[in-house]
């Protein structure tokens, strides 16, 4: 029984240590795929509401096409990539590099979610974590910097503020 009780006591602490955190809902896609990042945003600044949602592009995601919010102004900031990339048979050298949602109002007692697309470029290696830095900013000048990534030995569990990220997997194959 006692055993029980220490799982569930610690499942409980690790889900609300997790569900704290700017998050990915899935965290793992195969390398030369299309992704679906969903960003959910737990809460705001030290009590105070979320008004910007700021996501900064890692190299080698590309094709980026955020979805527009209701209640929200969309940006697309535009930049060049680290390298040139083939997307369907096209050499891409710049896309979106950060997408900010501005000028809405997360209340720092809700949740919501931030949803962008692109793809995993086919030469990033299977086994690797792209992470995606986060920040959140509110009024009077505060902020969430979900930025963090592991050093080499950590895993963003060791972290206070982590950017979330997804694991690569084995390419799927041709389709």
């Amino acid at each position: 029984m006692l055993k029980i009780i220490i799982a569930a006591g610690a499942f409980a602490f690790g889900g609300t240590a997790a569900f704290a955190h700017v998050s990915l809902e899935e965290k793992e896609a195969p390398v030369g795929s299309t992704y679906k990042a969903v960003f959910r945003v737990p809460h705001g600044c030290e009590g105070k509401p979320t008004n910007v949602v700021r996501v900064q592009i890692p190299d080698g995601f590309i094709a980026v096409k955020p979805m527009p919010k209701a209640g929200w102004d969309l940006e697309k900031v535009r930049g060049a990539y680290a390298e040139s990339y083939e997307y369907y048979g096209a050499q891409l050298t710049e896309g979106v590099r950060e997408v900010v949602w501005s000028g809405g109002n997360l209340g720092d007692d809700e949740y919501d979610e931030f949803v962008l697309r692109g793809y995993f470029a086919g030469g990033l290696e299977a086994g690797e974590t792209i992470y995606f830095p986060v920040v959140q900013e509110c009024p009077e000048g505060l902020a969430e910097r979900w930025i963090e990534t592991p050093a080499a030995g950590q895993s963003s569990d060791d972290l206070e503020l982590p950017a979330p990220g997804v694991t690569l997997l084995e390419a799927a194959g041709d389709h």
